[in-house]
């Protein structure tokens, strides 16, 4: 699984001139499914998502020291199979990426991950599949990859050397 985060002022999600979601302070969070991702790598992406210290504490001054749930800061959700495409010759090619029959159900199980990990009403998401718009202000700007399955390999190697 791959997140492409960004730490936002704002954004939303508008699907045929009509705004679906949208947030205040916090991160939009751009999720592509790989064919083989199974819960752990949504379990991870969810932990790491949340857990990552992207945001100043206002009490000490100190940077990069919150996380989003700290904060009490929104999440904004968008799945983006496209992260998972690359080229054949000037052609994208997206068949690494999950199909959509099987990660439309494995999306929604991420949204509802995010949203019993922090709060429903502070997890937004957008509209899978659709012709979406969105929008940010970026923060920052402020963008981070995460991908879960080098991760979990870096993690292994942490504790390995540790």
């Amino acid at each position: 699984m791959r997140a492409v985060i960004q730490r936002v002022s704002s954004s939303s999600v508008t699907v045929d001139g009509r705004i679906v979601s949208e947030i205040g302070p916090g991160l939009l969070v751009l999720i592509g499914i790989h064919e083989s991702d199974t819960d752990s790598d949504a379990d991870y992406i969810c932990r790491k998502v949340l857990n990552m210290r992207l945001f100043s504490n206002e009490t000490t001054g100190k940077g990069w020291d919150q996380n989003v749930m700290q904060r009490n800061y929104g999440v904004l959700l968008v799945s983006q199979f496209t992260l998972y495409g690359f080229l054949k010759g000037n052609k994208p090619d997206f068949h690494v990426a999950m199909p959509p029959e099987k990660a439309k159900p494995f999306y929604a199980s991420l949204v509802e991950k995010f949203q019993k990990a922090y709060n429903p009403d502070s997890v937004k998401d957008g509209v899978f599949g659709a012709m979406m718009k969105v929008s940010l202000v970026n923060d920052g700007p402020v963008t981070m990859q995460l991908d879960s399955s080098q991760s979990n390999k870096n993690e292994t190697n942490a504790s390995v050397e540790s």
